[in-house]
């Protein structure tokens, strides 16, 4: 079920975890566990991964997004849990009520997992243990040269954060993440390290590295924890699977 696992206990109470394909219910090629936003077809299957992720991971909720590839940072408060039920994560109509569109969310509530739902882009998870303020950001290309990184340590540090780890997690690396050099030479204007070429020789762009050089230059320690996704064949990847891709989970929760 997880690729990589943080246990709380471990990390002075904070949990880190991003999952791979197994250990869920789903059918077919892309893999047993799939978070991604349901068909129709898939409701039951996705409600059912996702309630065994909760129950793994001891919490009482798992908070989801919609997820547009922009900037915006919602606050999951006490106000959100109240309303959060067991289908909320899967968006309406299956739960009812439509999700947020955001790509970034912070809290200060024990108990609840932080998630960003990824087949290739970069899952950002964040914590201050001291402060007890967490924060999960989508830090595809297009987030991130809009400042989803950047807005949500802002925001985190207006809820008291201070001292700011960010664990980097699985995603399409920059020997895999081809791109079109007109796209190429757009990025290398404002972050050249990000610039790269794929291992065939081709343009292609370093996600990893753009995050990690961003977040040093706001003060966070970056810790990377990041496979790559296309090469990784326990991970959902959209460059590998196309339609058949599912989505991998970043996760972070604060424990009592």
């Amino acid at each position: 079920m997880f690729r990589i696992l943080i246990d709380p206990p471990t990390n002075q109470g904070v949990g880190v975890a991003f999952t791979n394909r197994h250990g869920g219910v789903t059918a077919g090629p892309m893999g047993s566990l799939n978070l991604g936003r349901p068909t129709p077809d898939t409701v039951a299957d996705v409600e059912t991964n996702f309630e065994r992720v909760r129950r793994a991971l001891g919490v009482q909720a798992v908070i989801t997004l919609d997820q547009v590839h922009g900037s915006t940072v919602l606050d999951a408060d006490q106000a959100l849990l109240d309303r959060w039920g067991r289908r909320s994560h899967l968006g309406a109509p299956a739960g009812q009520t439509p999700l947020v569109e955001a790509d970034a969310v912070v809290t200060t509530l024990p108990e609840v997992a932080l998630c960003i739902r990824v087949a290739d882009c970069v899952p950002v998870m964040l914590a201050d243990t001291t402060a007890g303020v967490l924060g999960a950001a989508h830090a595809g290309r297009v987030g991130f040269l809009d400042g989803v990184l950047v807005n949500t340590v802002t925001r985190m540090r207006e809820l008291g954060a201070r001292d700011i780890v960010a664990w980097i997690g699985p995603h399409v690396c920059g020997d895999c993440y081809e791109v079109p050099a007109e796209m190429a030479d757009a990025v290398r204007a404002d972050h050249p390290e990000m610039v790269t070429t794929t291992s065939w020789g081709t343009p292609a762009l370093d996600l990893g590295a753009g995050c990690e050089l961003q977040l040093v230059e706001l003060g966070v320690e970056a810790v990377r924890l990041d496979p790559c996704t296309r090469t990784s064949d326990d991970l959902h990847s959209h460059r590998r699977d196309g339609a058949d891709s599912g989505r991998l989970a970043g996760l972070v929760w604060l424990s009592r």
